[in-house]
């Protein structure tokens, strides 16, 4: 077979195959609706997308912003309130300062403890004051019984001085502890 006779044949061929992939294919649709019901969704997407997901969006990033609010307040962190202002200052900063207020909501307050003696908030001692006497009453057991020991082993003779000290202490705080507790009944 020579040259012209394989461009005649790939010609026949070509002559042959073009017609049925013209019939064979079909028109091609981007969407399964057609007419009105696709203007009709997209009219319905338009308005979750223009109007409910900018609502979601920013209740998302509002309950995201207040988690370290929540925190502090929940493990009674003593500068919650500051932790509460970083936590706005990031809503207006579009959540810059946000990581600063999630570590120091999770942060032991070390330094505050070395100032002012607790690393409790303020709110959390009222707390317990107003849950009633019987944590106080429980306390006073505790060591009117912790004395009593301690008496207990200084009578035997071989106890450390520094039992002493202690029981002397103990016996400082009971005076404290039979006044009326804030917050307690009678």
């Amino acid at each position: 077979m020579n040259r012209t006779d394989r461009k005649d044949l790939s010609g026949a061929w070509r002559r042959l195959l073009l017609p049925g992939a013209l019939l064979a294919t079909a028109p091609a649709h981007a969407s399964f609706l057609q007419g009105d019901a696709l203007d009709a969704a997209a009219n319905v997407l338009a308005i979750i997308v223009i109007c409910i997901v900018p609502i979601v969006v920013i209740v998302l990033f509002w309950m995201v912003h207040v988690l370290p609010e929540k925190i502090a307040h929940k493990r009674h962190h003593p500068q919650r309130d500051a932790i509460q202002v970083l936590c706005l200052l990031s809503l207006v900063f579009g959540g810059m300062l946000w990581p600063l207020a999630w570590l120091w909501a999770y942060s032991k307050p070390v330094l505050h403890k070395l100032a002012y003696g607790t690393d409790k908030h303020d709110d959390y001692f009222s707390h317990l004051a107003a849950e009633g006497g019987d944590k106080v009453q429980d306390l006073r057991t505790d060591v009117i019984k912790l004395r009593s020991d301690i008496d207990g082993l200084l009578s035997k003779g071989d106890a450390p001085e520094e039992l002493a000290a202690i029981r002397d202490q103990l016996a400082a705080l009971e005076p404290r502890l039979a006044e009326k507790a804030p917050g307690e009944p009678g």
